[in-house]
């Protein structure tokens, strides 16, 4: 950190947005422990999540593929 940033860190508080982010909402998750050791950054968060967003979206496609065929005569 540069010499003229002069931070008072005794006046810090721990969590003071906590609450307020968890009652409010806000797009950081907290992850449990153990799926943080796994998901080390949001960039494999983001990874796997799109990967099952994409699943969805196909199993979804498919299954309007179905109820289409069963109903056309």
């Amino acid at each position: 950190m540069r010499a003229e940033y002069d931070f008072d860190y005794s006046k810090a508080e721990r969590g003071k947005y906590y609450k307020r982010l968890s009652r409010e909402g806000s797009n950081v998750v907290l992850l449990d422990r153990d799926v943080a050791r796994v998901f080390r950054d949001s960039a494999s968060v983001n990874k796997a999540l799109r990967s099952v967003l994409k699943a969805k979206r196909t199993r979804r496609s498919a299954a309007r593929m179905r109820h289409k065929s069963s109903t056309v005569t």
